[in-house]
C-alpha cells in the first residue's frame, strides 16, 4: 500500500465516510478544526513551539531530529488511537462514494499538507491502514469555507417577535423533511443578551464558519430555511455575503399574541440563574434605558418573573421590528403567518401550507 494524496474536491467526498486525523497541536485543533475531525496531534504545543524554533534558528535536520525524538515515543500509542477510533467508527451521514475496501481508510491532515501529516501518514501505512492525506492541509479547508459564503442560495427566513418558538419550529420544519440550518445552535448563542446563558462555550469565529460551510454545502441544492437573525450572535458573525442573501430572502414572520410569546418566555428563561441574569440586563442598561432596566431587575429580584419580562420583552420587539423594517423594499417579501399560540408543530405546518398556497397561487 501507499499513502495517496487526495485534493481538497475528492476529501469533500470522502470525508464523512471515514475519520479524519489532524495531527496539528492541540491549541490549533482546539481554535478551529474541520468539523469532525479528530485530533491526533503529532507535538503538544509547546514541543511545536521548540521544532520551529530549531528550524528558525538551527536547521530543517535538526529540527527533524528534535521532531523525531518526540515522535518516537508516541508511535504505539497513536496506532492504539487510531485504531480504536476506526474500529468504534459509523457513517455519519450517506455518501455517493464507496468507502474504502475492509473499512480501514483515514485522512491525514496538518497545517499545509507538510511534515506532520507526512510523518504521521507513513506510520499509519506502515500498519496496515489505507491511508489519504489533503494536499494543502487544513489551509486549503480554510479556503473552501471562505469561498462557500461567496456563493449564491436560496434561503426562506423564519421571522417573528422574541418568544415565537422559532427554533422549535424550525425543528418541526426539519422533521417534516424541509432543509434546515439552526444558526443559534451552531453559535452556541439564542441571540440577545441573555443567548449565552445556559448554552455550552461559543465556538471562534473560524470554527463557527467552518460548521457553517459544512452545513451550507450539505444542503446546497435545496432551499434552506434560517432563523431572522442579527448578523451577530454573541462572539460570531454571520459571513457578510451570506448575511446580505439573508437580507435579501422571503421572510415568513410568525404573528404570534404578546400574552403567548410571554407565557413561552417564562417557560424556557424564568429557571435561570437569576445573577446571570441581572448581569445580562445591565449590559443592555443604554438601549433599555435607566428606569426600565431597574424595572426590569427590581422585577427579577422580588421574583416577579412575568413583571420583569414583560419589560424585557417589549424592549426586544421594538428591536426586532427596527432589525425587520430596516431591509430594502421589505414589503416585496414580507410573509404574515398568523398563529395564535407557540406550537411548533402547527406553526410549522401552517407554514408549509403557505408555501403550497403560493406554489399554486
Amino acid at each position: 500500500m501507499a499513502v495517496r494524496r487526495i485534493d481538497i474536491d475528492t476529501f469533500l467526498s470522502l470525508f464523512q465516510t471515514m475519520p479524519v486525523f489532524d495531527v496539528r497541536s492541540p491549541g490549533e485543533y482546539n481554535h478551529a478544526h474541520i468539523p469532525g475531525a479528530y485530533s491526533l496531534p503529532l507535538f503538544t504545543d509547546e514541543e511545536r513551539k521548540v521544532v520551529g524554533t530549531t528550524y528558525k534558528q538551527q536547521s530543517r535536520e535538526w529540527a527533524i531530529k528534535v521532531g523525531l525524538d518526540y515522535f518516537g515515543t508516541k508511535m504505539r500509542k497513536m496506532v492504539e488511537e487510531v485504531e480504536a477510533i476506526v474500529a468504534g467508527f459509523k457513517l455519519q451521514a450517506a455518501s455517493t462514494t464507496t468507502p474504502p475496501s475492509g473499512g480501514r481508510g483515514v485522512i491525514v491532515h496538518c497545517w499545509r499538507g507538510g511534515m506532520r501529516s507526512a510523518g504521521v501518514a507513513w506510520l499509519l501505512d506502515l500498519y496496515g491502514f489505507e491511508v489519504y492525506t489533503l494536499v494543502g492541509g487544513y489551509k486549503v479547508f480554510r479556503r473552501h469555507v471562505l469561498n462557500t459564503f461567496n456563493q449564491s442560495f436560496h434561503f426562506r427566513i423564519l421571522g417573528g417577535y422574541t418568544g415565537s418558538g422559532k427554533t422549535y419550529v424550525l425543528n418541526a420544519l426539519e422533521k417534516s423533511g424541509e432543509a434546515v440550518i439552526d444558526l443559534e445552535g451552531l453559535a452556541h448563542h439564542k441571540g440577545s443578551a441573555f443567548g449565552a446563558i445556559g448554552m455550552p462555550v461559543q465556538p471562534s469565529q473560524e470554527m463557527f464558519e467552518n460548521l457553517l460551510a459544512v452545513e451550507l454545502n450539505k444542503k446546497r441544492n435545496n432551499t434552506i430555511w434560517l432563523e431572522d437573525e442579527s448578523q451577530r450572535l454573541g462572539l460570531v458573525n454571520i459571513p457578510q455575503p451570506m448575511w446580505l442573501i439573508m437580507r435579501h430572502s422571503t421572510v415568513f414572520f410568525l404573528d404570534i399574541p404578546f400574552e403567548e410569546r410571554l407565557k413561552h418566555i417564562i417557560a424556557e428563561y424564568g429557571k435561570l440563574d437569576k445573577e446571570r441574569m441581572v448581569n445580562a440586563i445591565i449590559r443592555i442598561k443604554k438601549r433599555l434605558g435607566g428606569l426600565e432596566t431597574k424595572t426590569a431587575i427590581n422585577y427579577l429580584i422580588e421574583d416577579d418573573i412575568e413583571k420583569s419580562f414583560e419589560v424585557l420583552l417589549k424592549y426586544y420587539d421594538k428591536q426586532y421590528s427596527k432589525g425587520l423594517h430596516n431591509r430594502e423594499n421589505l414589503e416585496s417579501f414580507l410573509n404574515k403567518i398568523p398563529g395564535a399560540t407557540v406550537d411548533a408543530t402547527k406553526n410549522a405546518q401552517r407554514l408549509i401550507a403557505s408555501l403550497q398556497m403560493e406554489k399554486f397561487a
